[in-house]
C-alpha cells in the first residue's frame, strides 16, 4: 500500500510540474536607450543643427518592448508608436543603418536553443533562423533590486566591430578594408525569483529573468512585470518572411545598405547637403 501511495504521489508531482511549466506565463517590459555621441566639424552643420539632430536620434533610440514569456519560449516585440521620430531634414539627411523596425519580432526557444526573427528589412519581410549564442557569463557576487527583485550580477567580454560615423558616404563607397575590432564588456542583471532562463532581444542563459542590460552604449531595463496574466497569451513562432539564417541575412544587409550609400552619396559639382551615415554595431 504504502509503495502504491509513493508511486501516485510522485505520478501527481510530475503531472502538476508540468501543467505548471505550460500555463506559467509572464510579460515584462522593457525600455531602451542608446547614447549617441556625433562629432562634426563646423563646416558641415552649426551647433543648432547639430544638437537638433542628436535630440532626434536620442529619441530614435528610446523604445519601449514587451517580453512575453514562459518556462521554455518567448517573443520579444517593440510596442506600436503613434508618432515615429524622423531624423533628419533640411540641409541634411541621416541614415541608420541595422537599427530595426517596429513590425520585428523576436521569438526565442531556450529550451532548444534556436530563435526565429521576422525583420522588416528595406521594404522586405525576412525570417531569420539560427541557433541562439551560447552565451558565457560569469556570475558575479554584486547585488541590488530592481523595483521588488532581487537581482544579481552577470557580466561577459565579445569582440564587436568599432563603430564608425561618416561625415560623408562618397568616402566610404570604396572602403574595403577589415573593420577595427575591439572587447566589449556586457553587465546583466538577473533575479532567480523568475526562474526563466530569458531576457530582452538576444540576452539569455542566465538562472533567472535578465532585467537590465549594460552593452556598449545600449541600455535595456525592465520597468514592468506581469507574471501570470488574467487574460491568457499565446507564443506563437512566426512562419512568414524570406528564409534565411543569421549570416546570409547580414550579408543582404551589408550590400543594401552599399546601394543606398551610393543612391543617396552627393555627387561631384553638385550641392545635395550633407548626408550622414551612422552604424549601430552589436
Amino acid at each position: 500500500m504504502n509503495t502504491i501511495i509513493r508511486v501516485l504521489v510522485m505520478t501527481l508531482t510530475v503531472v502538476f510540474t508540468t501543467v505548471n511549466a505550460q500555463e506559467f506565463q509572464g510579460i515584462a517590459t522593457y525600455k531602451t536607450q542608446r547614447k549617441v555621441d556625433i562629432k562634426l566639424d563646423s563646416t558641415q552643420m552649426d551647433s543648432q543643427m547639430q544638437e537638433r539632430m542628436l535630440a532626434m536620434m536620442k529619441k530614435q533610440f528610446q523604445k519601449t518592448y514587451n517580453l512575453t514569456f514562459n518556462k521554455e519560449v518567448s517573443t520579444y516585440k517593440q510596442e506600436e508608436e503613434l508618432d515615429k521620430p524622423q531624423v533628419g531634414g533640411g540641409d541634411f539627411q541621416v541614415m541608420v543603418v541595422g537599427n530595426g523596425g517596429g513590425d520585428d519580432v523576436l521569438y526565442k526557444n531556450t529550451k532548444e536553443s534556436r530563435y526565429s526573427e521576422v525583420r522588416d528589412s528595406f521594404g522586405k519581410i525576412f525570417l531569420i533562423q539560427d541557433e541562439l549564442d551560447l552565451i558565457e557569463w560569469k556570475l558575479e557576487s554584486d547585488t541590488k533590486y530592481i523595483g521588488e527583485y532581487q537581482c544579481y550580477k552577470a557580466t561577459y567580454t565579445k569582440m564587436v566591430e568599432k563603430a564608425k560615423v561618416f561625415s560623408n558616404v562618397e568616402d566610404d563607397k570604396d572602403d574595403d578594408t577589415e573593420p577595427e575590432m575591439e572587447e566589449r564588456t556586457v553587465t546583466a542583471w538577473y533575479t532567480p525569483q523568475i526562474a526563466v532562463t530569458n531576457g530582452p532581444d538576444k540576452y539569455q542563459g542566465l538562472p533567472g529573468l535578465i532585467l537590465e542590460v549594460h552593452d556598449g552604449d545600449l541600455t535595456v531595463i525592465c520597468s514592468k512585470i506581469v507574471l501570470n496574466p488574467q487574460d491568457k497569451v499565446e507564443i506563437e513562432e512566426p512562419t512568414k518572411g524570406k528564409k534565411v539564417n543569421r549570416d546570409e541575412y547580414e550579408k543582404i544587409m551589408e550590400k543594401k545598405a552599399k546601394e543606398m550609400m551610393e543612391r543617396y552619396a552627393p555627387r561631384k559639382g553638385r550641392d545635395n547637403g550633407e548626408t550622414i551615415e551612422i552604424r549601430i554595431g552589436g
